[in-house]
């Protein structure tokens, strides 16, 4: 008497879906031990000594993330202006300035801070545009663009970003940059704008709980696979 007989289809179907879950649950265990090096490596990034950004910054990874210092005077009458929340979810922008240094001959893209909406253009803040040379700090980030086509596009025109496209930021001002940005620290600035240090670590490490969640349902289905099985099997001998 067949105790489990749940039939040719029911198998063919069943076994290779466990088998891709049970791929997906070891795919996100190797995608936690990535994202744990990543950390790693940023926590030993922030925790390093500043030091003097580069004439030409050749490696992005390398550099990214790292506390520098660099001088130079800001070029106010060039502003770009990315798109932000920030200030118990205030409408602002986070004001990008080109920096010309005065320590290497060239231009680094400098993020200054976050501003509220009216305080968006450079008129509304004058006080705040800090002139002459200066010797600022802050963290290097490198560029991004939008994750996926649907989401929204920048606004050259209007002047209004969403991402950091700096390659397109530089041929809307006509400059020649650094490939990376430097995050400002947080400083004191006359009139209180832009407000610095606006860098956020947000590396989310879910990768054990989808890990969990792949493999339970390998596993229910294995049980359902199981129970159907020798479910057919007594309606079979009955």
């Amino acid at each position: 008497m067949k105790k489990f007989s749940p039939g040719i289809l029911p198998t063919l179907m069943t076994i290779p879906l466990v088998l891709i879950l049970l791929g997906l649950s070891l795919w996100q265990i190797n995608r936690y031990s990535w994202k744990v090096d990543l950390l790693d490596n940023l926590e030993q990034q922030l925790a390093e000594q500043p030091q003097q950004l580069p004439s030409v910054v050749d490696d992005i990874e390398e550099w990214n993330y790292r506390r520098v210092f660099l001088t130079g005077e800001f070029l106010h009458d060039k502003e770009i202006h990315l798109f932000a929340h920030a200030e118990k979810g205030l409408k602002g922008f986070q004001i990008i300035t080109p920096f010309k240094r005065s320590d290497a001959d060239t231009i680094v893209l400098v993020n200054r801070g976050w501003v509220p909406e009216y305080k968006k253009e450079a008129d509304d803040r004058a006080e705040g545009n800090i002139t002459g040379e200066i010797r600022i700090s802050g963290i290097v980030r490198k560029p991004w663009e939008k994750s996926y086509s649907f989401l929204p596009e920048s606004n050259a025109e209007s002047n209004v970003w969403l991402y950091g496209e700096l390659d397109a930021m530089a041929a809307h001002l006509n400059l020649t940059v650094e490939p990376v940005f430097v995050e400002l620290d947080k400083m004191d600035v006359p009139g209180g704008f832009p407000k610095g240090g606006q860098t956020r670590i947000t590396v989310p490490n879910n990768h054990v709980e989808y890990a969990i969640t792949w493999f339970g349902l390998a596993v229910a289905m294995l049980v359902i696979y199981g129970l159907y099985g020798m479910r057919k099997a007594k309606n079979k001998t009955g």
